[in-house]
Order: C-alpha cells, then sequence, then structure tokens
C-alpha cells in the first residue's frame, strides 16, 4: 500500500490518519466528536484508502472493530469522542481484552492545558482503562504521534493480543510535527525446540488417554490445518474452548465438542478421565474448566502441556509439567512434527469420544410441551443450507446454547461471539462482518430478543453502508438466562425478567430491513430462503416458547 506522501508541517491528526494508512488499515469504526475533529478532516483525503463507518453508538462501534480484528488477525480501529463517548465504547475494550483480540481505540481528549479541573467530559483514561487495556497512551507531543501509534499497533499484536487505547488532546491534533511515519513492524515468532519437541513425544508414548484442548485467538489459516493433520495421525480427541469452536472442523472424526456453557457430560467425564492434556492457545479459564473444576488446583492430575503466546498466561491458574511459551501457529508446527505411531492406543476412546459428540448434537425427538420454535431445528437446517465459510455472530443468553451445541463451523473465522459474555455483540459483530466481506460469504446474527434490544439500530448502520447479513431474533419475552437463575433460586418469583413485546418486524422494517414472524419451525426453511432472496438486511423473528430454557430442560425443572 503507498504511503501518502510527507507534508511539511502537517498537523498531529493527519500525522495520525497517515499512519493509520501506512499500518494497512483499511476501516475505521466510529460515533463523531468535537474532540477529534481534525482526524475526520484528515479521514476525508484518505477516503478511498480507509472506509469511515459511523455507527449509531459507541457501544456497536467497539464492538464492530473488536469483532473486525478477530476477522483479520490485525487491530481493529475504533474511534470516539471524551467521557460518555468513551465510557460507551469500554465494553468493547473489555471484549477485546477477554476473548484476546488486536484492538486499538482512539479517544478525544480536552485540552491539556484543561487537564485536572474535572472540565466538560473530563476522564483519566488511564485509571478508567488501564485494567482492561494492554496501554493506554496519551500523546501530548504532536512529534511523538507516528512514534507511538506504531508502538499502539505493536503492543495490540505481540504477545497475547488485546487493546490498546490512544488518548488524543483535542489541542494536540492541530499543532504542526514533521515527524516521518513510523513502518509497521513484522513480528517473527520463536519456534519450539527440538529438545521441547522430544518432551511432547515422550509424553504422548506414554500416555493411555490424551486430549487436545484449543482456543485463543488470531490462528492463521495454516496453523488450523497443522491441526488437523496432527489430530489425523495420532487419532487424538480434540476439543474446543468457549466460543472457540471454528477452529477444527466440527466434521472431523477427531472434534469431540466445545467446552463452554452448556457441556455435554460426556466431554466433562473426558476431561477429567485423561491422564494427558495438551492445550494449545487457550486460557483454560473458568467457563472451558466448569467453573475450574475439571482440573485440580493448582495442580492438575493430568500431566498438562501448555503453549501460550503469552508468559503471564501460563501457570496463572493451573500449573503446567512443560509450560511453552509459543504462538498457535508455532505450536502446530512443533506438533506436526512429531512421529506419529502406527496404531494409537488410545484410538476407541477418540471413536467414543466422537460418536458421544454426535449423540449429543443430533435431532432429538420432538417435545410435545414445547410451543413455538424449535430451535434445535433452526440450526440444523442452517447446517444445510449454508457453505462451510458462513459467519455466525451472537451475544449472551440461553438462545446461544442451541446454537453452539446444534450448529457445525467448518473453517476458521467463522465464528464471532464474545468469550466475555457481553450482551448485544451479535449485530455489531454481523455488521463488521458484512462490510468485510459484502457479500461474498454469508452472515447470521443469532440474538435473543434482550440481545438485539442493545443496539437494533445498528440495522441502520448496515442499511446505509451496504453490509448484507441476516438475524434470526429468538424472542422468548424475557433475559432468559437470569430468568433461568431466577428459577432456581427464588422459584415463582418472576422480577426484572420480563421484556415486554415490542414490534420487531416494523422495527426492522422502518430501518430499511426486510423483515417477518415465524411462529413454527416448519415455516423457518422457506422463511430463510426469502430472507437470502431479500438480500441486503433481513430479520426474522422466531417466536419460541419461554418454558423451553435449555435444549433439555423446561424452566419447570
Amino acid at each position: 500500500m503507498n504511503t501518502p506522501v510527507q507534508q511539511a508541517g502537517r498537523t498531529a491528526g493527519r500525522a495520525l490518519v497517515s499512519s493509520l494508512v501506512a499500518h494497512g488499515v483499511e476501516r475505521v469504526f466510529c460515533v463523531p466528536g468535537e474532540s477529534y475533529l481534525e482526524v475526520l478532516d484528515a479521514l476525508k483525503d484518505v477516503e478511498d484508502q480507509i472506509d469511515l463507518i459511523v455507527t449509531k453508538h459507541e457501544g456497536a462501534a467497539a464492538n464492530m472493530a473488536e469483532a473486525d480484528g478477530k476477522l483479520t488477525g490485525k487491530p481493529g480501529i475504533c474511534m470516539v469522542t471524551r467521557g460518555p463517548g468513551a465510557t460507551h465504547a469500554s465494553i468493547g475494550l473489555h471484549i477485546a481484552q477477554q476473548d484476546s483480540t488486536p484492538m486499538i481505540l482512539f479517544v478525544g481528549q480536552i485540552a491539556r492545558s484543561h487537564r485536572g479541573r474535572e472540565a466538560f467530559q473530563e476522564v483519566d483514561y488511564q485509571q478508567f482503562f488501564g485494567s482492561i487495556a494492554k496501554l493506554v497512551i496519551e500523546i501530548d507531543d504532536p512529534h511523538r504521534v507516528p512514534e507511538l501509534l506504531a508502538k499502539a499497533f505493536n503492543v495490540a499484536v505481540s504477545g497475547r493480543p488485546g487493546p490498546v487505547v490512544v488518548s488524543l488532546p483535542e489541542d494536540m491534533l492541530t499543532e504542526l510535527t514533521t515527524a516521518p511515519d513510523c513502518q509497521p513492524i513484522q513480528l517473527q515468532t520463536s519456534e519450539v525446540s527440538a529438545a521441547t519437541r522430544e518432551q511432547i513425544a515422550s509424553a504422548l508414548q506414554t500416555a493411555q488417554r490424551p486430549l487436545v484442548i484449543i482456543g485463543g485467538s488470531n490462528w492463521p489459516a495454516q496453523a488450523c490445518e497443522d491441526l488437523r493433520t496432527f489430530a489425523e495421525a495420532w487419532n487424538l480427541p480434540v476439543a474446543c474452548s468457549f466460543r472457540r469452536q471454528d477452529l477444527l472442523d466440527n466434521e472431523n472424526k477427531q472434534y469431540v465438542g466445545h467446552m463452554s456453557l452448556g457441556m455435554s457430560p460426556a466431554l466433562k467425564a473426558l476431561v477429567q478421565d485423561s491422564d494427558l492434556i495438551i492445550a494449545v492457545g487457550t486460557r483454560l479459564g473458568d467457563v472451558p474448566t466448569d467453573g475450574y473444576t475439571l482440573l485440580d488446583l493448582p495442580t492438575p492430575k493430568q500431566k498438562l502441556i501448555h503453549f501460550h503466546p503469552s508468559p503471564d498466561e501460563i501457570g496463572r491458574v493451573f500449573r503446567p509439567d512443560l509450560a511453552i511459551q509459543a504462538t498457535s501457529d508455532a505450536a502446530l508446527r512443533a506438533l506436526v512434527q512429531l512421529q506419529a505411531p502406527n496404531q494409537a492406543p488410545w484410538s476407541q476412546r477418540t471413536a467414543q469420544a466422537r460418536e458421544a459428540f454426535v449423540a449429543f448434537t443430533s435431532r432429538r425427538e420432538p417435545n410435545p410441551s414445547l410451543n413455538g420454535v424449535d430451535l434445535t431445528e433452526v440450526m440444523l437446517h442452517l447446517n444445510e443450507v449454508l457453505p462451510e465459510d458462513a459467519i455466525l455472530t451472537n451475544g449472551a443468553g440461553n438462545f446461544s446454547v442451541w446454537l453452539h451445541r446444534y450448529y457445525r463451523y467448518r473453517t476458521a473465522r467463522t465464528e464471532l461471539a464474545s468469550t466475555c459474555g457481553a450482551m448485544g455483540y451479535g449485530l455489531p459483530a454481523a455488521v463488521a462482518a458484512g462490510l468485510r466481506f459484502k457479500g461474498q460469504r454469508p452472515v447470521v446474527c443469532v440474538a435473543g430478543d434482550g440481545c438485539f434490544m442493545m443496539y437494533p439500530q445498528e440495522i441502520a448502520t448496515a442499511v446505509e453502508f451496504g453490509a448484507p447479513l441476516i438475524v434470526l431474533l429468538v424472542n422468548n419475552g424475557m433475559y432468559g438466562t437470569i430468568r433461568m437463575h431466577q428459577e432456581r433460586e427464588y422459584p415463582g418469583r418472576v422480577s426484572g425478567t420480563r421484556i415486554h413485546g415490542s414490534d420487531y418486524v416494523g422495527l426492522a422494517t422502518s430501518l430499511g430491513a426486510y423483515a417477518e414472524r415465524v411462529q413454527d419451525a416448519a415455516d423457518f426453511p422457506q422463511a430463510f430462503e426469502r430472507a437470502q432472496k431479500a438480500g441486503g438486511v433481513a430479520v426474522l423473528e422466531l417466536v419460541t416458547d419461554p418454558l423451553q430454557i435449555t435444549p433439555d430442560k423446561r424452566i419447570q425443572a
């Protein structure tokens, strides 16, 4: 990509935009603010190189930037104004932190001379974002803009990827600088040593019940291919961590399920019964370990080999027998070199684990008590009609249990879902995906009614900027996850968990989308086909049974 010609005495705002171009930024998500007008004006001059996507809410802009970072492996870029704009965007930072997604949030800031007086919309961003960002920078000197921008990009993608916040005092942005752009750094991953490979091979050769657990972010396509080769050569059972189901083709005979909310009992037993766990990329957090119960603390009874790009994550909770600082691609390059046996002693165990997964994710007997749309049938239909590269997005809620259990992901970077459990993520993520691929790949957002209503206005953003997508709006008239917990702790006392029905079809139509209501699973295939043929943005409201709280449980249970 050509870097803009340097201009003597350009403003810091223009130096910032020039640095974005130099680092290959193609898209910026924002809500405009007077605190960074100079940057907005500079973006006008490069609109043929950087798309400026103006959203309706800063939280949605940050979610879109985070999702774009997931899709590309490069920092997603968000720009918001000071104070309320920054606090609204904080949700995207938290998602990027917990999901290990590279992201940069640019925040307009008050003038430097006003700091410390609680000026209009003043916030100390170091204090506010310090615990959820890898780095928080406030650029006081216009001459350091290119230098600190290069640092921000490097920090966002190095080690465990994550978010960086860059604060931009508005008076600094209009000052002149002759500082040249800093070019991006090409990070080189370190290789796993031959001695370490021998230790891994020895552990596998003496194991009887091994299990591979994969997770983390930013897996290159080659790493996913090496994973498949390694798993098939050794016939190893492979489980995916929470909302990382797209790292291995779910139709692969070695894929045995996801360690997530709604984990199968068979998979829990498989983890606990293993004598060797090879964990690649995953942090082994509370969700995949079922509240830190599947492995003993701090030293698991299973022999643990843990690959992770950040040394801070290895041993943070579980003490590994072999700790290896390595990215997913370096880890799989090492594992794929290991000489596999002609016949693995655990082959029957792998086959049984696969059979248990297939049984758990297959069609159930129809429930005669069920009213409304059966989400199991919806997900199984999506398996049949969507191509392998379709992108599925979702936020938080019990509706997602059906998606994660029954939908089978086939290729990498097709699952956009927040591991921090943020409601509202699905629709903004779908907008980001729709913009990234512009109809080349289907994008389907699955959202509960509560999840959808966090950012329904972003339907208008999708329509305005031409992001084709289909929303499956699961309407059960309540905050289902909270109601489930409420019914368990305070049975029969419904408080604060009802969602009074809106005219979702009317709302979506008013924002420019095609929309219709579906009340029976038998009608879904035709409705979905109509939504596909409509092109652009479509919303299908699926009226579901509020008493069916999970695929297996009624609310009375």
